[in-house]
């Protein structure tokens, strides 16, 4: 099978996570995924075939060569967010793309078109996979997923390429944040590994953000508006002041690159209590501890002219893999070597968000990202080249190689 033809036939799964159900995984679909998958590495007559009860799955391709090859993972993701549906996702191939607007559902009016997304532009000539704009594709990540499979297949085809022992890791619900808290990095076995969870081609990322959740309740004082003259506490009133005290321009719609942001995710309130819930993000650990303290600072200002009235509780979520990684920068070199030799200029740069790779890096296994190809994730207008796929998939090949040969 190709790439695409694996990718295609994985997007039937619905897999979307859910981070309300309290399970690993949050959904049934990623489990019955996870056990699809599970028969196809059997029939390929890989080895160390486990799924455990949590819906992680790992496997083994055995070494073919007598060296002493550093044991090498790829890990991808089996679910799908939470933003949008991806029940019954409708896939079609646009061959040939020409630069113009891609009908996605002519009923709905729904149109990928380059003056919104001009992305598009870069794929001229290929042949792009979409939806039909009632559902995400995804490509985040079943195309790593169809990546990682296909270059084990090829390797089994291939014995002339020498390669030491290679591990692969399907695991759930990185989409809501979980997806490397129950992996068991001893059983998995490796030196370092990679996820293949990156967007645009060349794409290969070490650093992350340092990320915080941090949830700030409000309680207010309830008297009938007739009679409330200094006796009312309107806590969505004092809300507000407390949203408008945060910089205004450190915010996601105003910031990129390095640069940290507080985003206010939700709102919920009455007079009587509002709950406000935030995400903090930083790459430099220093500015990322400045934000958690700007936020109790803020709470104090809110409680001298309200008493009582504010607590915030602060969560750390994840941190900056970068710390891990520069003591083995040998393996982002080694997959810059990889892209090079497959014709992809590399282009290293930090995710404006987090993968399982910067836990997972924390839980001692080094793991950078590598683009699976996709674009325009978690919503209507997502779409993958079928060229990125397949070179995202001579990458793995190549590091494979390069790493027995090194």
């Amino acid at each position: 099978m190709t790439v695409t033809e694996r990718f295609l036939s994985y997007v039937a799964f619905d897999t979307q996570s859910d981070e309300l159900t309290n399970m690993t995984p949050s959904t049934p679909g990623q489990m019955i995924f996870a056990q699809f998958l599970k028969e196809r590495l059997e029939e390929m007559g890989l080895e160390e075939i486990s799924l455990d009860d949590n819906g992680y799955l790992m496997a083994t391709l055995p070494a073919n060569c007598d060296k002493d090859v550093p044991v090498v993972g790829f890990i991808a993701h089996l679910d799908t967010s939470p933003d949008m549906s991806g029940k019954h996702v409708k896939p079609r191939i646009v061959s040939d793309y020409d630069g113009k607007d891609i009908i996605l559902n002519k009923d709905k009016n729904i149109v990928l078109s380059p003056a919104e997304f001009p992305e598009l532009l870069n794929y001229l000539g290929q042949d792009l996979i979409v939806t039909d704009g009632t559902t995400l594709l995804g490509a985040d990540d079943k195309a790593g997923i169809a990546e990682i499979i296909t270059a084990i297949a090829y390797l089994q085809q291939h014995p002339e390429i020498k390669h030491g022992k290679i591990r692969i890791a399907f695991n759930p619900d990185e989409e809501i944040g979980q997806g490397a808290h129950k992996f068991d990095v001893e059983r998995f076995g490796a030196a370092f590994a990679y996820t293949m969870d990156g967007g645009a081609v060349g794409e290969l990322e070490y650093e992350n953000f340092n990320a915080a959740s941090a949830k700030v309740t409000i309680r207010g004082r309830n008297v009938h508006p007739g009679t409330a003259k200094h006796k009312m506490i309107n806590s969505m009133r004092v809300a507000t002041q407390f949203i408008v005290m945060l910089p205004r321009w450190e915010t996601p719609e105003h910031t990129e690159g390095y640069e940290g942001f507080y985003h206010l995710v939700g709102i919920e309130g009455t007079v009587e209590k509002t709950v406000l819930t935030y995400i903090l993000r930083d790459h430099d650990r220093a500015r990322f501890e400045s934000r958690k303290r700007e936020m109790e600072h803020l709470v104090r200002k809110t409680n001298a002219e309200y008493p009582d009235c504010a607590s915030v509780e602060i969560k750390d979520q994840y941190y900056n893999m970068r710390e891990k990684i520069e003591p083995v920068m040998y393996i982002v070199e080694l997959a810059e070597k990889a892209m090079l030799e497959a014709g992809v200029e590399p282009k290293v740069q930090p995710i404006r968000g987090g993968t399982d790779g910067a836990q997972l890096s924390f839980k001692g296994l080094p793991c950078p990202n590598i683009f699976a190809g996709g674009e325009n994730f978690h919503g209507r207008y997502e779409f993958v080249s079928i060229r990125a796929m397949e070179k995202a998939t001579d990458v793995i090949v190549n590091i494979c190689r390069l790493l027995a040969e090194k």
